[in-house]
């Protein structure tokens, strides 16, 4: 709603009187025009305390000064003699910090008023509410499909806020050019800018442009249907004269072809004979004279012999405008990190089983012979075994039979036996002197007791 003063930066004549009439715009899009009497210096933009309308004051900011202000009555179509309200002064830093004050019971006086509104059954919604800027009145906005009977409801609200309440019905346009918002399009709704003259828009305006008739894309945030679609439409309705209109089918000696869509700009219309694909384009120009010659009984032979050679569409080269710097080209780059860490931690515990020795842990070094003795416990239940750092050795067990021993090449940790012991025991063996062992017999280290010889 911002206007731009394009006469700032001339020079007026010496003699010149400066426009006693200034616009003031106050909250929404709400704009008014006020009488400068006593020639008060204003600037776009400034603050100033200007005649309510129904007593009292109020504070807007200057939109417009000067001969501008005169071109914006013309359009506005308001006579120089209407404008009677005055501008009193600059705002004060009183008059400031009331109308702050005032400006911030809008919101919970709208939230009182709906629950006012609902206890009393009444079908409308008050959308917004505006308080004056010396806090003596204020201003309901709200919508409703038919008349409402709100006296109740004024009264009430009287009794709650202690100000003079008007009520004011807007439509639902109005209502959203009051709220704002992001239209489809990405930008700021065209009635909370600029647009202040609503027009009557109709589905015919989507149907002359080819836009499919969906209420949904087709609708505003007000719920009615979008006013854009009226700043193209006379494009379209010129563009259209030359088309000709309900062109349904053309005739012709193979069969009948179907009108399928038309390209109005480029003048370019489809048609499709039945159990085909294949779209055949014609130009509009032979298609009105297709037409001319089925209302005479003639028909030509094929249309796919006067099919327009259309152009391909150039390709669209991609343009970066900027250099990928950090990296970050896909969002799971990360994921194939990981899963080639993890891989690699499979792959050295894959390597690390097969290094380990076929006996399992526990197993001494080297490789196990029968025929000897080790020095280790004795074993449970023989008497004779294998212990390591005082537990029994499961490979061991298993390689020495019953009353057997078994010897293994290098060093059995844990090994704490006598080596005189041994000198002897290995004499007896090479004797052949096979015996059982007696009862107590077995290693220093060893806990273990075996049975007594039967």
């Amino acid at each position: 709603m911002d206007v731009y003063d394009w006469l700032s930066n001339l020079d007026m004549p010496a003699n010149y009187k400066p426009f006693q009439i200034v616009e003031v715009k106050f909250k929404g899009a709400r704009k008014e025009f006020f009488v400068n009497q006593d020639n008060i210096y204003l600037e776009i933009g400034e603050l100033v305390a200007v005649e309510g309308a129904t007593g009292g004051y109020d504070i807007g900011h200057v939109s417009l000064t000067g001969e501008l202000v005169r071109i914006q009555m013309k359009r506005r179509k308001t006579p120089v003699g209407q404008v009677t309200r005055k501008v009193y002064r600059k705002a004060s830093e009183a008059d400031v910090e009331k109308w702050k004050i005032a400006k911030g019971l809008e919101w919970e006086t709208m939230h009182k008023a709906r629950t006012l509104a609902l206890d009393l059954r009444l079908s409308m919604k008050i959308s917004d509410v505006d308080y004056q800027g010396d806090k003596t009145k204020a201003t309901f906005f709200y919508t409703a499909e038919g008349r409402v009977d709100f006296r109740e409801l004024i009264k009430r609200m009287a009794e709650a806020f202690r100000v003079r309440i008007e009520m004011r019905q807007i439509g639902m346009r109005q209502e959203a050019g009051r709220l704002g918002g992001i239209g489809s399009c990405g930008r700021e709704l065209c009635c909370s800018t600029w647009l202040t003259n609503f027009k009557t828009v109709s589905t015919a305006a989507a149907r002359y442009q080819n836009l499919s008739l969906n209420t949904l894309k087709l609708a505003g945030q007000c719920g009615k249907l979008k006013c854009c679609l009226n700043y193209e439409l006379d494009t379209y309705l010129d563009a259209l004269k030359d088309i000709p209109d309900r062109v349904e089918s053309l005739h012709t000696e193979i069969g009948v072809a179907r009108h399928q869509k038309t390209d109005i700009f480029k003048k370019v219309m489809w048609f499709s004979y039945p159990n085909t694909e294949d779209w055949i384009p014609l130009k509009v120009d032979r298609v009105k004279e297709i037409m001319a010659m089925n209302k005479r009984g003639q028909k030509p032979v094929n249309l796919k012999e006067e099919a327009v050679a259309l152009k391909p569409a150039a390709p669209v080269e991609k343009v970066h405008d900027y250099e990928n710097v950090v990296g970050q080209d896909s969002l799971t780059r990360l994921d194939d990190k990981n899963r080639k860490s993890r891989n690699k931690k499979k792959g050295k515990d894959r390597d690390r089983e097969r290094a380990k020795p076929e006996g399992g842990p526990g197993k001494p070094q080297g490789q196990a012979k029968r025929g000897g003795n080790q020095a280790g416990n004795q074993k449970p239940g023989t008497g004779r075994g294998n212990q390591v750092n005082g537990q029994a050795d499961p490979a061991v067990e298993a390689l020495a039979p019953q009353g057997g021993v078994v010897q293994a090449e290098g060093q059995v940790p844990g090994a704490s036996g006598s080596r005189n012991r041994n000198k002897n025991r290995r004499k007896k063996n090479r004797d052949g002197a096979e015996r059982g062992p007696r009862e107590g017999e077995g290693n220093r280290g060893g806990n273990n007791q075996g049975p007594k010889d039967e």
